[in-house]
Formats: structure tokens, C-alpha cells, sequence
């Protein structure tokens, strides 16, 4: 088999344009998701409390990094969701297993985010 027949790989400025349209196809995809949405909604809603609890600039970028995580667990989650509806669309214990395992992901992190939140509101109003 020849090489000739496989698609040549990007380098250089064209990779990353061509990754840059994948990602934001990707977020296209994810906000057609409603706990996607949830989840910025609710990072939105997090960012103006750290906001008002004048936290320090590395406890907000804790929490951005917590958040970028979560979100993109989601997307993650939602790709298993996909591979699994499109591998396995009959009702099976593998593929309740896969989605379940996802969704585990999201919510340890969700988890984070909180523990995060509570563990700065303590350091905030306490000091």
C-alpha cells in the first residue's frame, strides 16, 4: 500500500486554522447541549460572585481553570454520548456503562467547582 492515497497533514499557520475550525465546531456542537449551556450559565453566575468577593487574581484564575475543565468534561462526555448512540443504538449494559462513566467525569468536577466556591467564600469572609 502506498502512502500517496492518505491525506496530507498541516503544519505550520494552516494546522492551526484547521484546529481552530474543528474547536469552534465543537462548541457549536456542545451548546446544542443544555447542561453545555447549564454550565456556562452557571460559570457566569460564578464569576460575578467571585467578583464580588473580591478574591484574589490567583484564586480567579483557579477557578477559570476549574471551569474551563468542567466544560470541557461536558464536551467529552457528549462524544461518548455520540460514539456510544452511533456504535451501540440498541440498549446495552457496555453502553450504559460508557455514558454513565461520562457523566461521573462531569460531575466530580461539577464537585471541584463547588468545593472550590465553598473553600473561597470560607477564606474570603473569614480573614
Amino acid at each position: 500500500m502506498d502512502n500517496d492515497t492518505q491525506p496530507r497533514k498541516l503544519t505550520g499557520m494552516a494546522h492551526f486554522i484547521a484546529a481552530s475550525g474543528y474547536s469552534a465546531g465543537g462548541l457549536s456542537r456542545a451548546w446544542k447541549e443544555a447542561a453545555f449551556r447549564q454550565e456556562v450559565g452557571a460559570g457566569a453566575v460564578l464569576t460575578v460572585i467571585y467578583a464580588a468577593l473580591g478574591v484574589s487574581v490567583p484564586t480567579m484564575a483557579a477557578a477559570a481553570v476549574l471551569f474551563l475543565a468542567l466544560i470541557g468534561f461536558e464536551a467529552l462526555n457528549t462524544a461518548i454520548e455520540e460514539i456510544v448512540d452511533r456504535i451501540s443504538p440498541e440498549v446495552s449494559t457496555t453502553a450504559k456503562h460508557a455514558k454513565d462513566l461520562g457523566s461521573f467525569a462531569v460531575l466530580c468536577l461539577i464537585s471541584a467547582n463547588v468545593i472550590f466556591l465553598c473553600s473561597s467564600v470560607y477564606v474570603t469572609v473569614m480573614t
